[in-house]
């Protein structure tokens, strides 16, 4: 008798358990703790503000920050983080090609235009023949900052090459400028050594330049390379998605970047 009460008392748990799954599998499903990857900088002022906001809808937000472009989109692709956001279309693009990650953007952020700064020239047409450049040494931000110095009247890239382009599409270049290709982090600290280098407005904020002020050329708001809240493409339809967007596209966000980047930064949403 015992024995048949006991095995009536474990199907009704087994049936109870089976009714409550999906109940627990879409709590698992609805996260209220994500870790977001940033770039130090302003990217990273920027989430600390987006994660009051995203907390008043109960979603808490701990921001990791990392030194380097490569690492945020591994970490994301590994599950080591939930969002990221850093980066523009074709630099996504190109690290989704090259290291096959599963991540997908859901939304524009801001737009941090990228200059050329100089120790030595306040004009970017006042560079010498033979004059040293750095650029960054991956295939996206090396395009973007090629074609702002074909923008500039400084060279000819090849026709159709867009963000791709490299120093050998240079087709034009009357100055015989020398190209460096230097890991972003790096090339603000070259400016003593290069007559010239594009750095990325994170990394010029961090090195203590304001690009509105000091870049001797930069980016119009007509730029193209706006940045990215970009997650893995499992999670771009889950709730916790839909309240960190909302969070960084409110209106206290698009304030906050025009006060405290007096337009070295442009919300792009």
């Amino acid at each position: 008798m015992n024995r048949r009460f006991a095995l009536k008392a474990l199907s009704a748990l087994i049936v109870a358990a089976g009714l409550h799954a999906p109940v627990f599998a879409q709590n698992a499903a609805d996260k209220t703790v994500i870790k977001v990857g940033q770039t130090s900088g302003p990217h990273a002022k920027i989430m600390e503000v987006v994660k009051g906001i995203a907390a008043r809808d109960g979603l808490t937000i701990e921001v990791i920050e990392f030194g380097d472009y490569i690492q945020p989109n591994a970490a994301l692709d590994a599950g080591d983080l939930d969002a990221n956001n850093y980066q523009t279309k074709p630099f996504m693009d190109a690290q989704i090609k090259a290291r096959g990650y599963k991540i997908v953007s859901v939304g524009n952020t801001v737009l941090f235009p990228m200059g050329y700064y100089s120790k030595k020239y306040k004009n970017i047409q006042d560079l010498p023949e033979g004059a040293r450049v750095g650029i960054q040494n991956d295939p996206a931000n090396s395009g973007r900052s090629l074609q702002l110095l074909e923008k500039s009247g400084l060279i000819k890239l090849k026709a159709g090459v867009g963000t791709t382009a490299t120093p050998a599409d240079i087709i034009e270049n009357p100055k015989k400028l020398r190209f460096h290709q230097l890991d972003s982090a790096q090339l603000p600290r070259s400016l003593d050594d290069l007559d010239m280098a594009a750095i990325n407005t994170s990394f010029a904020i961090k090195a203590g330049l304001v690009p509105a002020r000091d870049a001797i050329v930069i980016e119009g708001i007509d730029s193209p390379h706006t940045n990215l809240l970009v997650v893995r493409e499992a999670d771009k339809d889950k709730p916790w998605v839909k309240k960190l967007l909302k969070a960084y596209q409110s209106e206290e966000i698009r304030k906050f970047i025009e006060t405290e980047f007096k337009g070295s930064g442009i919300p792009t949403f």
